[in-house]
């Protein structure tokens, strides 16, 4: 600031007034009139003129002669730059104060101008309010701006008086819009990508605009031209030079040559989580990162998460050039770098593991080249060739042994992550609403042990069948698109997709090739079509070779087993339990003694499909039988040692080896384990075996036929390399390649040259003899005294070193070092694909050594289904083609295991010729459905070929087991509980047959009593003339009771579970939990109400309304009744038949 008289005020010191002081009401000035904001003069002359505002006013004001952060920067800076500030004449300032100041722009000037000086006029000190202007240091003027603010009598009444000043901006239209523009331009800087600081970010790494963009010009909002009136020609010059230098560092890119490599292969992959090999480690890169370190628990460092960038601009620049300006998320403009996170090598297969089992889909990016051969090769300078090589799914994961076990949350207990991947297309066929009518086809894929099943059939509304399918093989669904032309292309697909292998394979024999087109071309449209696209879904992740083993190819409708539907699963408990979804409690928990992995999926097959045929099914008992007497004690006790022998899963193994994913180790482990299970028995025939039963002689001798081959694998390997990883000595040496050979030659030869060399290096550092040391992993240092340096050739590079001696590498040492790093890694390259080779040679060996596999895992449940048949209390069943249950005795296979009381036993006699049907009453909780479940789980043991538990049984063939049991909604499908209890019923009165057992578990009760006995009666009634199948029906409903009267030779019997009333009233109930005949009157549900701790009043008052309602009604049949005993003798045999039945019910 200067006075009149030149004289610096800078010196001086200021009292810096508070901000609340401008606000605050003050009196009125001496001479009653205010001052207009911009009346001021500038006087006085200076050597270092004061600077003029660059038409941004209201940035850079100061208030009250206190400078802002900018001027205070342009003040400090300005020598340094070299920036001449133009003055504004003092004539020019006078006539636009003569003028009214009718020029907006002038005013924003001279405002601007006028902003933290002070003038020698001393009449402004008169136009101030006293408080202030006896504040006001002498000479020091207040800026015209915050004159503004001033609070002001005589202004006030102006304004009252309506007033108008001729300085007044706010009355001014041009100065109104003059605002409104430096306001949108201010708020469209309020964190856009083209605000200030993404500018000045561009200005940094060199992305500055296209020239003649007028748009981009305009996104700099007109800084450079200020700055430019402002600096004159030299800092337009020196920013042009800062952006070339800038622009030179990176050439105006932002990303890296790897992370365009990456976006490259994302962009093709927008559903994979990546995951990157960048030297030793393996990166995440965007959002990637950020999943995987909430997944994996790890660091992730902040940067960019999105992968796509917008243009700013689509027009076209004079010079015919697309704009190239790319802006990213508003939120990310600040980022430079792509978020990361990063994982060590040699923990990537737990890291993927863990991402797949969170639900990830995850690709692997890996390095196709290495660092030496890149190094001589012509792309030296280019980034590391890298692509896609896996994919992984919760479907498709198998490159772990274990692979994925946990089960998954749910409430139908989920299953093991690793198991059947289904294709399935549906088309209509024909109905509508509840009769709707569907043709599935579907095809289910196991990859982790190359089980593939198919199937073709209708389905009904409520999609039981699909459920069924589902519950029974334990899916994962992979959805994918389907095309319009699916089904014309899905023929050509698959005959070409085998004709291929059968061209690639020309060792096949003709005949097994053309039976296996056969096989293929057989197939049905709905299956051909999802073959078709389940051939190409795993061609993705490198899984389609599995569909080479037609061999294994099922259909799960051949009606060699039982039907299982999805209720019966489920209310059966045959996998799962219902109470916390684990496999304890259930069936298949109850039957498994299985050793072995392989051996456990082949029971777990067994529980869900019982066997249809008799002649099967004998066979298969009188194996355990057989086992169980201990007549060939010694090779029963043999072959479970063996099969505890067995730790490893040779099947998901074989398959490994097959998809060409084993492991040296692994390989190992395997070829050994097969050479045992080859070598525990010699016998070359199955008669030679022993045993009566052929399914034994089959299995034990079909054991030895694999020994020759794994011999001749084992003989190759080195098993201390093999256990070790040793990729280089994993091969004999009689067993290498002409490829391992020729390079181990040549790193022969180098190492010799470079044991030659010593003698040269110690004549030129005048030594008798030197010696190479190895320090910190790098070989071939020589050493040098520190006293003999002089010595030293200038071209000898020094690596490292002490305070005595200092250790170099010759430049022959170092291209010899790289010569042999370059063969080594042709070594590796040679032992991985001779390493391929040998897999190769083993998978075409699979069928057989997957016989073996699958003989021992039939003898391992042969002998579990044996360790059940010698627990006490277990009998074998006799088999008749009679439709029959007859047991005596029977117990709940599952219960008695876990309750540590004994199992009260009951009996049960179902057969077509006699008792077809039972109903059964009685009290809450007095056992009901556990009988009928015992009943059902009996009968499905007795099928699948196991020992069951009571003292005696006669089961005849049943061709399936359906249950409605249990009450539960369909909300997202809108369907109510009693509408799932009716569907799922009128699913099981279409597929029952008269070899089918039916249990109806209280059908009825999800709505009126009238509706429900109506409908329980007329379902009971078609099960019994028309279906004739076999049921038991639990209701309670005893006016049911009457049906059995109206069918012939007993077909129903009425049945109830027993129970004991004590204390006054009969309110307290015994149990007895057996089953006999008769009706059962009362359920006692307030006995259940009380159990479940009721408040006592509550149930007091509904004892009372139960005794009245009770009453009631048998006041009303008794009434009833009298009418038809006054003329008894007008009564049919009907009308006596209701009379009798109405005086036993009361």
């Amino acid at each position: 600031m200067v006075t009149s008289s030149g004289l610096r005020l800078a010196s001086q010191p200021k009292k810096q007034q508070s901000i609340s002081s401008f606000f605050t009401r003050k009196p009125a000035a001496a001479t009653g009139t205010a001052v207009p904001s911009t009346k001021t003069a500038v006087s006085g002359t200076d050597s270092s003129p004061p600077r003029i505002s660059n038409g941004d006013a209201d940035k850079g004001d100061s208030r009250d002669g206190v400078p802002s952060d900018e001027n205070e920067c342009d003040s400090a800076s300005g020598s340094n730059r070299g920036v001449s500030v133009k003055r504004v004449l003092e004539d020019e300032e006078v006539t636009g104060a003569d003028e009214g100041l009718s020029s907006s722009s002038k005013r924003q000037r001279r405002s601007g101008s006028a902003s933290g000086r002070v003038g020698g006029d001393g009449d402004d000190q008169n136009l101030l309010p006293p408080p202030l202007a006896n504040r006001r240091k002498p000479g020091q003027r207040i800026s015209g701006r915050t004159s503004k603010y001033l609070f002001n009598r005589s202004s006030q009444s102006a304004a009252s008086d309506g007033e108008s000043e001729p300085g007044n901006e706010d009355n001014d239209p041009a100065a109104q819009r003059q605002k409104e523009k430096l306001h949108q331009k201010f708020v469209r800087k309020l964190g856009n990508p083209d605000s200030m600081a993404e500018i000045k970010r561009r200005r940094w790494q060199g992305s500055e605009p296209a020239e003649g963009d007028s748009d981009s010009a305009e996104c700099v909002d007109g800084e450079e031209d200020r700055e430019r009136a402002v600096a004159g020609p030299s800092k337009a010059k020196s920013s042009k030079d800062a952006k070339k230098g800038s622009a030179g560092k990176k050439g105006g890119s932002n990303l890296t040559p790897m992370e365009r490599q990456f976006l490259e292969i994302k962009r093709k992959n927008m559903d994979t989580l990546l995951v990157m090999e960048v030297g030793y480690k393996f990166r995440f890169l965007g959002e990637d990162a950020r999943t995987a370190s909430k997944v994996l628990s790890i660091m992730c460092i902040p940067g960019k998460l999105r992968y796509d960038e917008r243009r700013c601009c689509t027009r076209m620049s004079f010079e015919g050039m697309a704009c190239s300006n790319l802006i990213k998320d508003p939120s990310e403009a600040h980022m430079d770098r792509f978020a990361s996170a990063s994982i060590p090598v040699h923990r990537l297969h737990v890291h993927v593991k863990r991402l797949v089992s969170a639900g990830c889909k995850v690709g692997v990016v890996r390095q196709l080249e290495t660092a030496a051969l890149k190094a001589a090769g012509d792309n030296r300078n280019a980034p590391f060739v890298r692509k896609l090589t896996n994919v992984y799914t919760k479907g498709t994961y198998i490159d772990d042994i274990e692979g994925l076990e946990a089960p998954v949350d749910g409430p139908s207990g989920g299953a093991p992550a690793t198991g059947y991947l289904l294709c399935i297309t549906e088309t209509d066929a024909g109905g509508a609403g509840a009769g709707e009518r569907v043709h599935v086809g579907i095809v289910a894929v196991q990859p982790a042990t190359g089980d593939i099943i198919y199937d073709d059939f209708e389905d009904g509304f409520m999609r039981s069948e699909i459920e069924t399918r589902l519950l029974h093989n334990k899916i994962r669904v992979e959805r994918v698109e389907k095309s319009k032309t699916m089904t014309a292309q899905s023929y050509g697909h698959v005959s070409g997709f085998y004709a291929d292998k059968m061209k690639e394979s020309p060792d096949v024999g003709d005949e097994n090739a053309s039976n296996l087109l056969d096989k293929v071309l057989k197939l049905s449209e709905h299956v051909t079509m999802c073959l078709s696209a389940m051939i190409t879904h795993l061609t993705e992740y490198g899984l389609e070779h599995v569909f080479d083993l037609t061999k294994y190819f099922q259909s799960f409708s051949a009606r060699s087993h039982m039907l299982l539907n999805g209720n019966t699963l489920t209310s059966l408990e045959l996998y799962r339990n219902q109470t916390d979804y684990s496999e304890k409690g259930s069936l298949f928990w109850t039957l498994d003694r299985t050793r072995t992995r392989f051996g456990q999926r082949l029971l777990r097959k067994w529980v869900g499909r019982p066997l249809l045929e008799r002649v099967k099914l004998e066979e298969r008992m009188a194996a355990v039988e057989e086992l169980k007497d201990g007549a060939q004690g010694l090779l029963v006790d043999k072959l479970r040692v063996l099969l505890d022998k067995v730790r490893y899963d040779l099947e998901k193994g074989l398959i490994r080896i097959y998809y060409g994913k084993c492991t040296r180790p692994e390989l190992l482990t395997i070829l050994q384990t097969m050479q045992r299970v080859s070598n525990g028995f010699s016998f070359k025939s199955p008669g030679d075996v022993g045993f009566k039963s052929d399914i034994i002689n089959n299995a034990v001798a079909n054991l030895p036929t694999i020994s020759d081959d794994v011999v001749s694998f084992l003989e190759r390997i080195n098993p201390e390399a093999a256990r070790s990883d040793d990729k280089y000595n994993f091969f004999r040496d009689s067993e290498e390649t002409e490829g391992i050979k020729d390079q181990r030659l040549a790193i022969a030869y180098v190492e010799q040259e470079l044991d030659e060399y010593r003698a040269t290096a110690a004549a030129k550092v005048h030594k008798k003899k030197v010696d190479y040391v190895t320090v910190s992993g790098i070989e071939y240092l020589i050493e040098i005294d520190n006293s003999q340096l002089k010595n030293v050739p200038a071209s000898w590079a020094k690596i490292s070193g002490t305070k005595k001696l200092s250790r170099f590498h010759a430049p022959e040492v170092s291209k010899m070092i790289r010569e042999r790093d370059q063969h080594k890694e042709a070594l590796a390259a040679e032992c991985d694909k001779a390493f391929s080779q040998l897999l190769a040679n083993i998978a075409s060996k699979y069928q057989t050594l997957r016989d073996a596999v699958q003989s021992l895992a039939v003898l391992d449940c042969l002998l579990s289904l044996t360790e059940i048949a010698s627990q006490p209390g277990y009998v074998k069943p006799v088999y008749t083609d009679e439709t029959c249950i007859c047991v005596k005795g029977g117990r709940h296979p599952m219960v008695e295991q876990i309750l540590t009381e004994s199992y009260v036993p009951n009996n049960i006699d179902l057969r077509t010729d006699g008792h077809r049907a039972m109903l059964i009453t009685g009290p809450n909780m007095g056992g009901k459905s556990s009988y009928v479940r015992q009943v059902a789980l009996i009968a499905i043991m007795g099928q699948i070929g196991s020992y069951v538990p009571a003292e005696s049984a006669r089961l005849g063939m049943l061709d399936a087991v359906f249950t409605r049991m249990g009450a539960f909604d369909n909300m997202m499908a809108g369907e109510s509980t009693f509408m799932v209890e009716l569907s799922e019923t009128s699913d099981i009165l279409k597929q029952a047959t008269s070899r089918s057992l039916v249990i109806l578990d209280e059908l009825g009760r999800g709505t009126s009593t009238h509706d429900g006995v109506a409908i329980a009666q007329a379902v009971l009634d078609y099960m019994l003339r028309d279906l004739q199948s076999l049921t038991l029906f639990v209701t309670h409903y005893q006016t049911l009771s009457t049906m059995a009267k109206g069918f012939e030779c007993g077909a129903l019997v009425n049945s109830h579970m027993r129970f004991e009333e004590k204390g006054e009233g009969g309110q307290e109930i015994t149990f007895l939990y057996e089953i006999a005949e008769g009706i059962a009157h009362r359920s006692y549900g307030l006995n259940v109400a009380s159990l479940a701790n009721i408040p006592k009043s509550v149930i007091d008052t509904a004892a009372i309304k139960s005794r009245e309602l009770e009453d009631s009604v048998k006041a009303k049949k008794l009434t009833s009744l009298s009418r038809v005993l006054v003329s008894p003798a007008g009564l049919g045999d009907e009308q006596l038949e209701q009379l009798v039945t109405g005086i036993e019910q009361l």
